[in-house]
């Protein structure tokens, strides 16, 4: 009889823990998120466009370490925003506001069905690798074992020092983009990699609002 193949979800997953707002990986690099919106390029002047190239360039330009631009798209559930047109023609007592309101509702709904809508979410990673915190190796030996390489409150005092000047300096660059960014707390990275490992779940299914830890806890024991 074939031996059953018993493991968990710890084994497969890189992320040791999130802690202070930064995410840390089994072999002791670190990482910090930000989160920023996006520039509607195609509705720009000619002039408008240049400048944002410019700024742009000026900001991959002044990076003297790796960065990473990730964008996360997922299909969009309108079901929401219908209800909410729908009631806001029953509370009208204009007719032609009704009609105007029972027409955009027929207009969203084919727009739904004709295209797929989605929501893009748009991120900027900032690394800290290991080998900053000064383990030799690409930690693959500490994979195998399953254990950070040092304590965990040294890493994360470690990658702060780190990681901190990076995060601010793009913030700089990307605000004279016309952007805003921000750095994603405990809570948000929680749900984001939830919203990763889970991309069927809907709004239900997500988790709530004040959960302060992973659920799936530290393997470090430190």
């Amino acid at each position: 009889m074939a031996t059953p193949i018993r493991s968990t979800t710890q084994v497969f997953l890189e992320i040791a823990d999130i802690a202070d707002n930064i995410v840390v990986m089994i072999d002791g690099s670190c990482a910090v998120i930000l989160e920023t919106g996006a520039v509607n390029f195609g509705l720009l002047s000619k002039d408008e466009q240049d400048a944002i190239i410019y700024a742009f360039a000026a900001f991959l330009n002044s990076l003297s370490f790796p960065i990473q631009i990730s964008i996360m798209s997922k299909q969009m559930d309108v079901s929401d925003y219908l209800n909410l047109i729908t009631q806001e023609e029953q509370r009208q007592k204009s007719a032609k506001l009704k009609e105007k309101l029972r027409s955009y509702y027929q207009y969203i709904l084919s727009l739904v069905k004709e295209n797929t809508v989605l929501e893009k979410r748009f991120f900027i990673v900032i690394p800290y690798s290991s080998l900053e915190l000064g383990v030799k190796g690409g930690g693959s030996a500490i994979k195998k074992v399953r254990r950070l390489p040092y304590k965990k409150s040294y890493i994360l005092e470690r990658a702060k020092t780190s990681l901190y000047p990076k995060r601010d300096h793009i913030m700089r660059q990307i605000s004279r983009i016309g952007l805003k960014a921000t750095q994603l707390d405990t809570q948000q990275l929680i749900s984001l990699f939830y919203e990763i490992y889970n991309p069927e779940s809907d709004e239900g299914e997500r988790i709530p609002e004040g959960v302060q830890y992973p659920m799936v806890q530290s393997i470090t024991g430190r």
